[in-house]
């Protein structure tokens, strides 16, 4: 038997909201901090989240390719991996508990980074 959840509506995924008693995806939150940290002009080329677990612990699973530009695109991109991990997020109702670097090349006139981070909801 199947039902519908009469709160899950076409916005809340668009806004990523919460729906039900369900948290939202942290991950829009995060992507702006990342382009933040990583300065003008930094794309998000791809981003996907997906739900983690453990025995104790719940959050998403996120995977990201961001891409600075510019001349000084080298140099940024170092500045931004420096200290990656020990960086500060602000996340409502979750926290960064891991965030990596996965690879980064250069292209002529950017460089790329993917890095995949966790994200465990704080109770």
């Amino acid at each position: 038997m199947t039902s519908v959840d009469p709160l899950f509506a076409r916005a809340n995924l668009v806004r990523s909201q919460a729906i039900g008693n369900r948290t939202a995806d942290p991950l829009p939150r995060l992507l702006a901090q990342l382009l933040a940290r990583a300065g003008a002009p930094a794309v998000i080329e791809r981003a996907t989240s997906r739900p983690w677990a453990s025995a104790l612990f719940e959050g998403r699973r996120h995977v990201v390719r961001l891409t600075l530009g510019g001349d000084d695109a080298a140099a940024r991109g170092a500045l931004f991996a420096q200290g990656l991990a020990e960086a500060e997020w602000t996340l409502p109702h979750h926290f960064v508990a891991d965030i990596v670097i996965d690879d980064q090349g250069e292209h002529v006139d950017s460089v790329w980074i993917e890095m995949s981070a966790l994200t465990i909801r704080d109770w």
